[in-house]
């Protein structure tokens, strides 16, 4: 297995440098991508690949159902880098329908430190339970809670100190949020970007 990875990445190597010779010498120079992308660990959504991105061009963070937890180091972290290192002004949260994560925190059943992980998820649930009646069966009001934990995940990433700090000084960095379908391939805006002095997250009927 560990083999077939290795003769991927030389494959992978060798393409690159015949379609673009310098390619390697920009990415060791600096990396100054546009994009930071909050999604899931999920393998089927990776950033790059779903973007049509090249590598350099998005900083990623992935964790579980694509939660912010707002004492997540790991996340704050990365988004402080992000921010006020890297200079990236666009932020996306990115979930997608049939994610397993969102799955785990309807389902009564234990899942380990993984129910933990999925706590806020399940107060989406239970804050918007009437709109997810209004969905047709099981999938689709999983699939409108993924939606509904994107827009809670772009409302959460807009009220960290490290977002408010920016917005203070005068930093034009955008926070959007984004819903990938697994079935077609497209990424949905779920209109709920907020900018500098505003928060308009909102939930659609």
């Amino acid at each position: 297995m560990l083999n077939d990875l290795l003769s991927g990445n030389l494959a992978w190597s060798a393409r690159r440098h015949e379609e673009d010779p310098g390619f390697f010498a920009r990415m060791g120079a600096q990396q100054a991508p546009e994009y930071f992308w909050i999604g899931c660990s999920d393998s089927r959504v990776p950033a790059n690949v779903v973007t049509g991105l090249d590598p350099g061009e998005v900083f990623v963070h992935r964790n579980v159902a694509n939660v912010v937890h707002s004492t997540d180091m790991n996340l704050l972290s990365a988004l402080e880098f992000a921010v006020e290192v890297l200079r990236v002004r666009e932020i996306i949260i990115c979930g997608h329908y049939g994610c397993g994560g969102v799955r785990a925190a309807t389902e009564d059943l234990p899942h380990g430190i993984t129910d933990h992980w999925l706590e806020p998820v399940r107060r989406i649930a239970r804050a918007y339970a009437v709109d997810l009646a209004r969905a047709p069966d099981l999938a689709a009001r999983r699939d409108r809670l993924a939606e509904l934990n994107v827009i809670e995940g772009v409302r959460r990433v807009s009220e960290t100190p490290i977002l408010q700090r920016a917005w203070e000084a005068g930093v034009d960095v955008r926070v959007h949020g984004l819903i990938y379908g697994l079935k077609d391939g497209r990424l949905r805006d779920l209109d709920c970007s907020t900018g500098p002095g505003r928060l308009r997250a909102e939930t659609k009927d």
